[in-house]
């Protein structure tokens, strides 16, 4: 859409803030609008119920097994496990393909190395749905926390040097490497202040936010369509390796929307947030897809002979951040931007003005 063509990332060409659209829909389609509303339905009630089970389970039977800290951490994580896959089981997401992957190349070279992270340690990935959110409840548990920040990002600033500092592959002149935005500039970073725990409820209904737990966290601090890698927040300041915890990254990738299932990014908050983007996932007559790359553990920054040279280019202010931001476009094959959460926050105001048009 050119009327958003000033939110294209300048190196890239990408718009990484814009849902994805499917194709045109044909006959079939339009003939199926009956069936996908009433699939649609019976699936968020089932949502919804799965959503008061959870809150009761987890918030209201749990409490019993407080005074037992090592037993209420067990009973919770299993009551959230159940919920949070039996929710994506309703919703067609049937199969997640999880993948250990290393960077290593050549003969002998296998995934045999598992994630085992335990409380302390940080589990880093890209931002693009709820459904991430789900998984990572799933399989780990983990707390989630909100990051505070400035009242508002600082106004747009004129492109800089940084704006164009990730650009993977050629730039010949042509083509998306040639599309800069010419109305407005790369807004400038926002510091991050601290954190506030959340709960998984308040992670998955946030639009500008970082997770959290036995540790996982977003350094996007916001979700985008997954067309490529937001700039990462300065959150972690810190060098690397690291020392005292272990880091754990991962990649998440979802197929784009064909005309039976709608995406599973979810870039775009609404005034339901996301019930509305549950529910038109809810409407999809095909199985959904989902890619998740989990990088080896000797080859992140949490191991002592991880080399910060193979990952950052030196200038980098929170080189934990730099280094994941690097090793996550790396295993999932993604471009980095040079748009921040801060630019998000300008396009939704943006977004949200032409919608009322």
């Amino acid at each position: 859409m050119e009327k958003y063509s000033a939110y294209r990332d300048p190196g890239t060409g990408v718009q990484p803030f814009l849902p994805l659209v499917p194709p045109p829909p044909n006959l079939l389609t339009k003939l199926c609008v009956p069936l996908a509303l009433l699939v649609g339905a019976l699936r968020m009630a089932l949502v919804l119920a799965l959503l008061l089970v959870h809150l009761v389970l987890v918030h209201v039977v749990s409490i019993i097994f407080i005074p037992v800290p090592v037993l209420h951490r067990l009973v919770t994580r299993i009551f959230t496990a159940f919920t949070a896959r039996v929710s994506l089981l309703a919703l067609g997401v049937f199969w997640i393909s999880v993948d250990n992957v290393t960077r290593k190349r050549g003969r002998g070279v296998k995934d045999i190395e598992t994630w085992h992270p335990r409380a302390g340690d940080v589990i880093v990935s890209n931002w693009v749905s709820w459904v991430e959110i789900l998984w990572l409840a799933f399989r780990f548990n983990p707390i989630f926390v909100l990051p505070v920040t400035e009242n508002s990002p600082s106004p747009d600033v004129p492109p800089t040097s940084e704006a164009i500092s990730h650009t993977p592959g050629r730039r010949t002149g042509t083509g998306s490497a040639n599309i800069t935005a010419t109305s407005r500039g790369v807004t400038a970073r926002a510091p991050i202040l601290g954190f506030r725990q959340g709960r998984l409820t308040k992670a998955s209904r946030t639009s500008v936010n970082s997770l959290t737990g036995p540790s996982s966290s977003s350094p996007e601090c916001t979700s985008s369509n997954g067309r490529a890698l937001l700039r990462f927040a300065d959150v972690f300041q810190q060098k690397v390796p690291v020392r005292g915890y272990n880091v754990f990254v991962m990649c998440v990738r979802y197929d784009p929307p064909t005309r039976f299932a709608a995406t599973l990014a979810h870039s775009i908050p609404t005034a339901l947030n996301p019930l509305s983007h549950v529910f038109s996932v809810a409407t999809s007559l095909a199985p959904q897809a989902v890619s998740i790359r989990l990088l080896a553990p000797s080859e992140s920054p949490g191991s002592q002979v991880f080399l910060a040279s193979e990952a950052l280019s030196g200038n980098e202010t929170d080189q934990l951040a730099g280094a994941c931001a690097a090793l996550i476009a790396q295993i999932g094959k993604m471009k980095r931007t040079g748009m921040g959460w801060e630019d998000k926050v300008s396009f939704l105001q943006f977004f949200h003005l032409k919608g009322k048009r």
